[in-house]
């Protein structure tokens, strides 16, 4: 272990929630020290998202602190535009992450009134020691792949991956895949897919509700006028307008309206950019939860059996905090989403804060950031 490096702060992460922190600490000159164990920063967007992916919401609702996206930008971000604007927010605020370092531990010494954080330098394989007053965890909701446990799986004799190494659909074309999750990622990976001439089905298995992105768009700028009820009720109306009964394709829609789901439980709509076309036209085939797998065939719970020659699993992410985050039990669960309620979720004990994982998207992320670094600059002298 080489020599101590010591800042007031110290940013694990360097996703959108660190940045923007590292941005509004540097907006308050408050030195910090920002960590990310890739190679780059907002990793999951330069390496591990899939082409056509763009923000899910308006550009006004996403907008990190401090630097609002360019007026040229249309309404809606791609991935290419979001990582420049990213590249455009690093320069500006001139945050430079130490790269390749990954967290093993950090706690909170009482007597020093500092924390102390051990992260493994990945090319040299050294452990470096860090010392802080404030640590923000930005390490983000979408941390590490997850792929569920499926009797069989190991017996697949096709291609098995997490949509986090999915691009585009060109070279599954003439291919019969099954995606296993039926988020935004998996519905629209399915569209690529169908669109690319895969022989596509999807796993849908929870109730969901399925809406467009200017239903969404409605449905925000409505909350700042009506109460919380109302809104959900003029978008599930709309949503069932628009696209029918869905359940004769074997989608049924929740009993709560949609932005209460996401307040909940941080469970997003489906913004539908044109799978539910390929579902009602047969392109796509909608198919309940997986009981086994074996060999080639998957067999579902509707006791129905099909060979597949891909399985692509949009499952989500785990977050593995709570391994290296040593005696936190106030501010984080053990899945790694914060105890306490909105709107004091990012705001522990010890100097401990957290930012983006309220499950609010990068609105919520920027918010956080903003009281993070003003609760901080208080503390100081």
């Amino acid at each position: 272990m080489g020599e101590q490096r010591e800042a007031a702060v110290i940013v694990v992460g360097g996703g959108p929630s660190g940045l923007a922190t590292a941005a509004y600490l540097h907006h308050l000159s408050i030195p910090y020290i920002l960590l990310e164990r890739e190679d780059c920063f907002a990793s999951l967007w330069q390496k591990y998202s899939y082409d056509r992916v763009h923000l899910h919401l308006a550009k006004q609702f996403c907008e990190l602190p401090l630097m609002p996206f360019p007026a040229t930008y249309p309404t809606y971000v791609s991935r290419e535009e979001f990582i420049r604007y990213l590249n455009d927010y690093v320069s500006h605020f001139t945050i430079r992450p130490a790269y390749r370092r990954s967290v093993e531990a950090a706690a909170y010494d009482a007597t020093a009134g500092k924390w102390t954080i051990a992260a493994r330098n990945l090319d040299s394989g050294e452990l470096e020691d860090y010392r802080s007053r404030f640590v923000v965890v930005a390490t983000g909701e979408t941390c590490d792949p997850s792929i569920p446990e499926i009797e069989g799986l190991g017996s697949f004799s096709g291609e098995v991956l997490h949509s986090t190494e999915f691009k585009n659909g060109k070279k599954f074309e003439g291919r019969s895949v099954l995606v296993v999750g039926s988020g935004n990622s998996g519905m629209e990976i399915a569209l690529d897919l169908s669109n690319s001439g895969a022989k596509t089905s999807i796993v849908v298995r929870s109730q969901v509700h399925v809406v467009s992105r200017g239903m969404v768009y409605a449905g925000l700028v409505l909350l700042k006028y009506l109460p919380f009820k109302w809104v959900d009720s003029f978008v599930t109306m709309m949503s069932k307008i628009v696209y029918g009964d869905l359940s004769k394709y074997g989608i049924h829609r929740p009993k709560e309206g949609p932005f209460a789901l996401k307040v909940k439980y941080g469970k997003y709509p489906i913004i539908d950019l044109g799978t539910f076309h390929n579902i009602k036209s047969g392109k796509i085939q909608v198919l309940p939860g997986i009981r086994s797998v074996e060999g080639n065939n998957v067999l579902f719970e509707n006791e129905k059996e099909y060979p597949f020659d891909v399985i692509l699993f949009a499952t989500g992410f785990k977050r593995s905090t709570k391994e290296w985050l040593k005696g936190d039990d106030y501010l984080l669960s053990e899945d790694g989403l914060p105890k306490p309620s909105y709107p004091d979720h990012w705001k522990g004990q010890n100097g401990l804060y957290c930012a983006g994982l309220a499950r609010r998207g990068l609105y919520g992320a920027a918010a956080d950031a903003q009281n993070i670094a003003n609760h901080i600059k208080k503390l100081l002298p």
